[in-house]
């Protein structure tokens, strides 16, 4: 008899790695250039979502595409600034890499962040080793709530979406992994335990889940492993 086959998603900023405070600090010196403010509830509001939607929102007016390009690769260097200086892993997640890969399963980053800021986090953590794909924000036509970064990952990995846990830690990444068909384990990095209500669990910590808990959640959706 096949083994099951099983995916895990992992979002990347405020999950992999905790690095809302460099956004927030990038998006307000890009904010004050453009004589605009970056609030705390614009931060809450847009973090997991891809540049094209997020500047708009910080401007407080639609910008012409061609502007987008060059104001999200501005964000992006200033944001590898700040963040290159300060990158750990957060307690339990090498562990828990290493418990999923151990149980059979193959494992993605599913992120609106760009390449280069993925790939930054990824060698400098050394982790690049434990993921069989990695999905970016220019892989997919709708970011975040939408779930084609979910599905391009699961895709990617040749696994069903419905044999896919995601991980995410925001509002957004949580709705996308539903509308995906998946399950989803919420990590209060960013938000409340209550803002992440829709999720399937939601943990403080990697060290409150294991790969047997990952695959529990697959098989409670009552979908066959």
């Amino acid at each position: 008899m096949r083994e099951p086959l099983y995916g895990a998603i992992f979002d990347m900023d405020g999950v992999i790695v905790d690095t809302g405070w460099a956004h927030r600090q990038a998006w307000a010196e890009f904010a004050r250039m453009h004589g605009a403010e970056f609030t705390d509830e614009a931060f809450i509001r847009t973090f997991g979502m891809q540049n094209y939607q997020i500047i708009p929102i910080v401007l407080g007016h639609t910008v012409p595409p061609a502007e987008i390009g060059p104001m999200g690769d501005w964000k992006e260097q200033r944001y590898r600034e700040i963040v290159s200086k300060n990158l750990t892993a957060p307690e339990g997640l090498v562990t828990l890499l290493e418990d999923l890969k151990g149980h059979g399963f193959r494992i993605a980053v599913g992120s609106s962040a760009p390449k280069v800021n993925i790939d930054l986090v990824l060698d400098r953590l050394s982790v690049h080793r434990f993921f069989d794909a990695v999905v970016y924000g220019d892989m997919v036509k709708r970011g975040k709530p939408a779930p084609d970064t979910f599905l391009t990952a699961a895709e990617k990995l040749s696994v069903p979406p419905a044999q896919c846990v995601v991980v995410e830690d925001a509002v957004a990444g949580v709705q996308a992994g539903k509308a995906a068909g998946m399950a989803v384990v919420a990590v209060t990095t960013t938000r409340t335990r209550k803002d992440l209500a829709q999720a399937d669990r939601v943990i403080d910590r990697f060290t409150e889940v294991t790969a047997s808990d990952f695959i529990r959640l697959i098989s409670s959706s009552g979908l066959p492993t």
